[in-house]
């Protein structure tokens, strides 16, 4: 069998050009940025959508008011980020001017999709021509349109997936796999945060810290974003944690 190198034979050396086997290795190698990004964790529920991101801090001299993964796009909708931070930023202007031209042009806000797709169309567009590289970032957009909660996916190909409850980064199999167990439909709020973290804590394999975690909810009776303070956070955090202590020692009990 041939080496990975020899098999690639220059094939990725431009965004422009397929290799034999159909794969543009350009925006495979923009995924595997995304792959190594912090984890980001999104949960539609009946009465809203909830964003969870874990904020890695490298060092203890970084303030980390500094480490923002979690956008206000408008109103009514909000951006998770994981991969390169800086893209996810360019991203993330681009949408504000987006949503700012609807409601100057139509004088309504603009519809969740309808700004998932103009993004997408935008990455996918990197893909195609020389002399750019694709987004390093794939974003979670969560907010409400219509009296309906949705959840998009995006990675740096343009593709644009809706979800129930979806992962990007680092952590993602592991928060799948929860969702997978836990997650259903009639869900709240108040549920999807303690699941969120339930994810969360088992992708980063039981190494979280409540400074580390953000949580920012689109409600949909009022149809607005807001980021939860560092008390709510703080006390979801400890409940979960003392849940979770709980079930350990009954589980140690019975065994």
């Amino acid at each position: 069998m041939q080496p990975m190198n020899a098999q690639m034979g220059g094939y990725d050396r431009a965004i422009t050009v397929f290799s034999p086997d159909g794969r543009l290795y350009q925006v495979e190698y923009a995924r595997e940025a995304v792959k190594r990004g912090t984890t980001a964790v999104g949960v539609k529920c009946s009465d809203g959508v909830v964003l969870i991101v874990d904020k890695r801090v490298s060092s203890r001299l970084l303030e980390q008011s500094s480490i923002e993964k979690i956008f206000k796009i408008d109103d009514h909708i909000a951006v998770a980020s994981s991969g390169l931070v800086g893209d996810a930023r360019a991203l993330v202007d681009r949408a504000r001017i987006e949503a700012q031209i609807n409601r100057v042009s139509y004088n309504e806000s603009i519809d969740i999709e309808t700004l998932s797709k103009k993004l997408c169309d935008h990455m996918q567009t990197l893909t195609q021509y020389g002399g750019a590289r694709p987004y390093g970032t794939a974003l979670l957009i969560a907010g409400v349109s219509d009296e309906q909660t949705r959840l998009f996916e995006t990675d740096p190909s343009g593709t644009l997936l809706e979800y129930k409850a979806t992962a990007i980064g680092t952590g993602r199999p592991a928060v799948m796999k929860v969702f997978e167990q836990d997650y259903f439909e009639e869900m709240k709020i108040a549920e999807a945060v303690p699941m969120g973290l339930k994810a969360l804590h088992a992708a980063t394999e039981g190494k979280f810290d409540v400074s580390n975690i953000e949580i920012g909810v689109v409600t949909l009776t009022d149809r607005m974003f807001r980021k939860m303070s560092k008390e709510e956070v703080s006390e979801y955090v400890e409940k979960f944690e003392a849940e979770y202590s709980a079930a350990e020692d009954k589980e140690e009990t019975e065994d």
